[in-house]
């Protein structure tokens, strides 16, 4: 299987990685300064007690332009403000039948995917991992063992090419998972996100820092309750279980957790603030489904967004 990983940050590089480290066929597609990078020091996966090493087979945008080929599975892994252009990129790779897994949060690329490439060739996916970029080194590094995929068919068929994709992703130590509803699972990933990054972001602070004030738990469930509402009103209910596992990660004590897009907010970075939250509050409103503590933190965020240009 020829696969083509399209970014290679922490998520792409890190699954990435994985698979060429267990002898797949894998390329990643980067822009050039990625690549100068990767050259010097190679890809590097480092962190809990651990560090690995491997010199990966590299393409940019214009050498895949120039020698078009086909590729059977394409991992999208960018940021969604990127999401254009790297559609752009890929396009040369796409064939007749090629698979697009995009791992990406909430569920506006899944839009523009079927739109330039055809529902056909795109898979639903979801991607659980907690890994950062390294800004100096450009490393990629694991701050916990979390290294999870979810991926299907958008019609919820069972495909030959999702069991093949599923069988080449746990061959290289992936936990792979394919749900009778992959959408849902996009959707329930999309409520987890959404919270943790509206109370860290909307509070400037981390998990711990929240919920050691007064008022700060209650933060937490009042957001998760909005937002398990939007999810329901789509028609895909947050079962219990995953409610709870992420009450227990907004309102933990003590906890340093942040996401990545609190930790873009706190560099001075542009967010996904449409992507992830704008996206979500507007199909709030379709569904005539308040969401105020989402709104404002949306609002937050699009403040930052102007203020550094994004």
């Amino acid at each position: 299987m020829r696969i083509l990983v399209v970014g290679a940050g922490a998520t792409g590089g890190y699954f990435g990685a994985m698979l060429a480290r267990s002898g797949q066929d894998v390329t990643f597609l980067v822009r050039p300064g990625r690549a100068a990078v990767l050259r010097e020091r190679g890809l590097r996966v480092v962190g809990r007690e651990e560090e690995w090493r491997l010199d990966p087979v590299l393409v940019t945008a214009a050498e895949l332009a120039a020698a078009p080929a086909p590729y059977d599975l394409v991992l999208l892994s960018v940021k969604s403000t990127a999401l254009g252009p790297a559609l752009d990129d890929l396009a040369p790779a796409v064939g007749p039948d090629t698979a697009i897994v995009p791992l990406l949060n909430g569920l506006a690329h899944l839009d523009a995917l079927n739109a330039r490439f055809g529902a056909g060739r795109v898979l639903g996916g979801v991607a659980k991992v907690v890994t950062t970029l390294d800004d100096t080194t450009g490393d990629i590094r694991r701050l916990a063992p979390l290294a999870h995929l979810t991926l299907g068919e958008q019609d919820g068929t069972v495909s030959p090419r999702v069991a093949r994709a599923r069988e080449v992703l746990a061959s290289a130590g992936v936990t792979v998972s394919v749900p009778a509803d992959v959408l849902a699972a996009m959707w329930h990933k999309w409520v987890f996100i959404s919270t943790f990054g509206a109370v860290t972001s909307l509070m400037r602070g981390t998990v711990g820092d929240v919920n050691a004030v007064p008022g700060g738990t209650e933060l937490g469930t009042a957001l998760l309750d909005e937002i398990s509402a939007v999810s329901a009103a789509a028609g895909h209910p947050v079962p219990e279980e995953e409610r709870r596992a992420t009450l227990d990660v907004v309102t933990a004590t003590g906890s340093p957790m942040v996401p990545s897009l609190y930790r873009d907010l706190t560099a001075g970075r542009p967010t996904e603030v449409e992507h992830v939250f704008g996206d979500l509050t507007a199909r709030a409103r379709a569904l005539a489904v308040p969401t105020p503590l989402l709104d404002l933190a949306t609002l937050h965020l699009r403040v930052h967004q102007a203020r550094v240009g994004g």
